[in-house]
């Protein structure tokens, strides 16, 4: 008689995997934003502060806080504009710190989060300005026969640039997969287009 065979012990699966949300720092909990959020901004600040050999030093010409609000989707007035840069340069030096950047552009992205007459039109001429303000003076390829609308497409040459502004050092395979999650696996020579960028920028928070 052969001797029995002990069945195998069975193993539980494993535990399903989590995504971590990123814990917001202390000044980000101070100004009452999410670390998502104060990545947008922090990035938004980068690409228009003065060059620096030491990025803890850098600070923002106070004539470039349109365009940066303008980089997180922000529409501001000129008159709402010369307040907020009171604000964050008060002693009117002409510069303006990464953190008083951040507290106004918390302030006003709050101010829109907690309202609730923001309409459809405001936030696609949000969407309008900012896509362009990214594409910057290099614009995309044209692209007229897709789902988006057609028109200028951001791609990867385009992330390059910016890249190269904020002096990071991308492998290209990483902005080809930016741009594949952002156009939902399209094709990277589809490239994003302005709707995309939309909703890329609703995931992020900047939109509600």
């Amino acid at each position: 008689m052969p001797p029995s065979r002990s069945r195998p012990t069975k193993r539980p699966p494993p535990p399903p995997a989590t995504t971590q949300t990123p814990k917001p720092s202390p000044l980000a909990l101070q100004n009452n934003i999410s670390a998502t959020t104060e990545r947008d901004i922090h990035e938004a600040f980068t690409l228009f502060a003065s060059p620096s050999t030491d990025p803890s030093h850098q600070t923002l010409p106070s004539t470039s806080l349109a365009p940066a609000l303008k980089a997180l989707g922000l529409k501001c007035p000129k008159r709402e504009i010369n307040e907020l840069r009171d604000a964050a340069d008060p002693d009117a030096s002409g510069s303006i710190p990464y953190t008083a950047f951040l507290a106004v552009a918390a302030l006003k992205l709050n101010s829109l989060s907690s309202s609730g007459d923001d309409n459809e039109e405001e936030r696609q001429a949000e969407i309008e300005e900012a896509f362009q303000l990214f594409l910057g003076e290099g614009k995309g390829v044209r692209r007229g026969d897709d789902d988006d609308g057609g028109g200028d497409v951001i791609t990867v040459q385009t992330l390059k640039r910016v890249a190269k502004v904020l002096k990071e050092d991308v492998d290209e395979s990483v902005l080809r997969d930016m741009i594949l999650e952002a156009n939902g696996g399209a094709g990277v020579r589809r490239g994003v287009g302005k709707g995309e960028f939309g909703e890329v920028m609703r995931r992020a928070g900047v939109l509600k």
